[in-house]
């Protein structure tokens, strides 16, 4: 594995290896990798020449200082587990270096970064579309991978690839649970091992979801869920949407012909978890 912390030299390495008639494809992470992230990288090696992983945690992304500061850094096992994929190329660049001057753009994504994640956390989305616009110049890439539990981020994602004409596949990936069900996440490791028991409730209750559609309509059962969420007091939910898997808007009645999602986010003690699950 190769790493580079500079911008020109990553440019100047891909761009030999492009010339050379080599694929990439290209998996964009802020680090504290888990199994999750491996599976993305297993998938874009099996089906591209370069694997090219980026580990940057996105300031700019962050509507929350202290959510910034505590985001889990672990660089050397980071290391050790890109090794164990076979990690062709690290990018892993600091603020200054992607960021030299302040940053202004402002995209508009219409409805699509108003609701769920886009209502709790103002900026949020504008700030994943300007580091990833920026990598996707970077590296270049031929495909880039990313995993559904940010369901909405993938849909801005797609939505970025549009407007900006980026001539990259964005490969949607599927959710990576552990054996009780909770989706991974690199914020998994800042929960106390009380907090950790109790989070598969957030599955649990998703997967009621997903059983109860065929006997309650769209409307009751959202609110349903809400009830479930409220009387579990060890959580705190902050939405849960039953929504169009292509506008994000919420559904107000089944329809086959429709994709259809439930999104949840909540907060377990001093941790925001968020997950989904395809009803249609």
């Amino acid at each position: 594995m190769i790493t580079f912390s500079t911008i020109n030299e990553v440019t100047e390495y891909l761009n030999q290896q492009k010339a050379a008639g080599k694929s990439i494809g290209f998996v964009p992470t802020m680090g504290a990798l888990h199994k999750g992230h491996l599976e993305l990288m297993q998938r874009a090696k099996k089906e591209n020449d370069l694997l090219v992983v980026s580990i940057f945690v996105n300031p700019v992304q962050f509507n929350n200082a202290d959510d910034l500061k505590k985001y889990p850094r672990t660089p050397d096992e980071d290391n050790r587990k890109l090794e164990r994929v076979h990690c062709d190329v690290l990018f892993a660049p600091d603020a200054g270096e992607m960021y030299p001057e302040k940053v202004t753009k402002q995209y508009d994504f219409g409805q699509l970064d108003k609701v769920m994640e886009g209502a709790f956390r103002p900026g949020h989305f504008n700030g994943v579309a300007i580091v990833v616009k920026k990598l996707f110049d970077i590296i270049s890439p031929d495909r880039a991978y990313f995993g559904e539990k940010d369901f909405q981020q993938l849909a801005i994602i797609k939505k970025l690839v549009a407007m900006e004409k980026i001539p990259v596949d964005i490969v949607p990936c599927p959710i990576v649970r552990e054996p009780d069900g909770l989706a991974m996440s690199s914020r998994n490791r800042l929960l106390t091992a009380e907090e950790r028991k109790i989070a598969p409730f957030i599955y649990k209750t998703l997967k009621e979801a997903k059983l109860r559609r065929n006997h309650i309509c769209a409307n009751p059962l959202r609110q349903m869920i809400i009830n479930i969420f409220e009387g579990n007091k060890q959580f705190r939910l902050e939405y849960f949407d039953i929504v169009n898997d292509e506008t994000l808007q919420p559904i107000n009645g089944w329809n086959n012909k429709v994709g259809t999602v439930a999104c949840v986010a909540v907060w377990l003690g001093n941790v925001r978890l968020i997950d989904n699950i395809r009803i249609i």
